[in-house]
């Protein structure tokens, strides 16, 4: 059984490695994701969809996780996410644009799993980046 911060820490490494099947171990099936750019998702299948679209247009996409803060049921954590635009996604297009961005996330998690959760991203910071 994991605790909800080695939840988010598996998640979010599951998904910078493109292993999307791993997701069931750390999502509810009706998982609910709120994200910034339209990228919201409901159900499990629709994430590992997101992180499949993500991982196409940024190949080398890395959350590292700097400060989390957890309790049996909830997870938050300060991240910083890098990769290099390679297309389009979240309504950002760039090729070859290195970024580096400030993210907090927030977790609840039910049943060992992860059942909703906030990312909340600078998009400003990321639109200077990628022009």
């Amino acid at each position: 059984m994991l605790d909800p911060e080695a939840l988010l820490r598996g998640l979010f490494a599951a998904g910078d490695a493109g292993d999307i099947k791993a997701f069931d171990l750390y999502l509810h099936e009706d998982v609910i994701v709120h994200a910034p750019a339209g990228l919201s998702t409901i159900g499990l299948d629709n994430e590992r969809e997101s992180w499949r679209k993500a991982r196409l247009a940024i190949p080398d996409l890395h959350h590292e996780l700097l400060d989390v803060l957890s309790s049996q049921t909830l997870v938050a954590a300060r991240a910083v996410v890098t990769g290099t635009m390679r297309g389009s996604y979240g309504g950002l297009s760039a090729e070859g644009r290195s970024f580096k961005a400030d993210q907090a996330v927030f977790a609840r998690v039910r049943d060992n799993k992860i059942a909703e959760l906030w990312e909340i991203v600078d998009m400003d910071m990321l639109r200077e980046q990628l022009g």
